[in-house]
């Protein structure tokens, strides 16, 4: 197994990145070669200071930096030397069975593009595996698709359902559109006919789901565009630091609350990383001829780890090939099904 990571671009900067990549090699021993990818002397000052020795690590030379503030298409175009453009190429070239960014979400769907759609796909799209009150849920699209139509959200809901089965272990994943309401009255257009699309296919579709249907295992899977998705993504982790927080600062506020909270330690600390993002590593982008991990630009040692560790699961389950059968045995279920008005 090839996993390249793009270790320019970070919020954190290269070291921190390149600190994960120590901690994965450490865990991981199945991984055969991971190929590090940005300037080399910067890349080889931080390899020394880690004393990051294993020889399974490779540098790949790139002279540019995709910034957060770049154009995503732009910058793709212009920045040919960059490091996202190159480790993306490796992936290409056949060189790396999987690529991992923390860099520009935009740039990194537009650059990944050049793997080209597995056969059928109409749009690739991020999942983000997200936790629930006992389990964890997948949310698709997570940021790939600002703009969808019914289809999309169909071949989400697809795709959806093969990594809920294959890295989450769901035997059936109950999946659901995400909607203002469970009715079928409620919603738009996009997903009043994406809910008559779904409700056709031979998977556990369960209809509309609301906001807080999410956080209740109530669903394994939620589907909806990658506005609404981004959205969501967001929302749930700013709300999961201010929930720490919060209860930080109220078990600190009296000598009875700190005692209190020394006796809860332990379920307060198993709390934490259940809320924390850094244990999920990163987003998968699903539908391309190749393995895409969307890492968070904020991230630390232990999420550029998972992210690995993510990647890594991908390319174990043969995700894109279970892709290309589901959509096309789905097509030809719906082929077969009498186009009916939308609801």
């Amino acid at each position: 197994m090839r996993i390249a990571v793009d270790v320019m671009g970070a919020d954190n900067g290269s070291e921190v990145i390149l600190a994960g990549v120590k901690l994965a090699l450490e865990a991981y021993p199945h991984i055969h070669e991971l190929i590090v990818v940005g300037d080399e002397a910067e890349i080889k000052v931080g390899v020394d200071r880690l004393a990051l020795l294993d020889k399974r690590l490779r540098i790949q030379h790139a002279s540019e930096v995709l910034t957060m503030e770049d154009k995503p298409l732009e910058a793709i175009r212009k920045k040919k030397d960059s490091s996202m453009v190159r480790a993306i190429g490796l992936v290409q070239d056949g060189k790396a069975d999987a690529v991992i960014s923390t860099g520009n979400t935009g740039a990194l769907v537009a650059g990944s593009m050049k793997l080209r759609r597995l056969e059928n796909v109409e749009r690739p799209v991020l999942a983000a595996r997200m936790p629930s009150r006992k389990g964890d849920f997948v949310l698709i699209d997570a940021g790939a698709n600002p703009a969808c139509e019914p289809s999309h959200l169909l071949q989400f809901a697809i795709m959806g359902n093969i990594y809920a089965r294959e890295l989450l272990g769901k035997a059936k994943p109950r999946i659901g559109i995400l909607s203002n309401g469970s009715e079928e009255t409620k919603g738009t257009e996009l997903t009043r006919e994406a809910h008559r699309l779904c409700s056709h296919l031979d998977f556990n579709y369960i209809g509309y789901v609301e906001g807080y249907d999410l956080f209740d295992d109530a669903v394994d899977v939620v589907v909806t565009d990658g506005f609404t998705g981004n959205i969501v993504l967001k929302t749930s982790e700013g709300l999961g630091y201010a929930m720490m927080s919060l209860l930080k600062s109220e078990l600190t506020a009296t000598p009875i609350y700190k005692m209190g909270a020394l006796i809860a330690k332990g379920a307060f600390r198993n709390i934490k990383s259940r809320l924390d993002p850094e244990v999920y590593g990163g987003a998968v982008l699903l539908g391309l001829n190749g393995n895409v991990i969307k890492a968070h630009g904020g991230a630390r040692e232990r999420a550029v780890m998972n992210a690995i560790r993510v990647a890594g699961e991908a390319v174990k389950h043969h995700l894109n090939e279970l892709i290309i059968q589901e959509i096309n045995q789905a097509n030809a279920k719906l082929a077969t099904v009498t186009a009916l008005p939308a609801k």
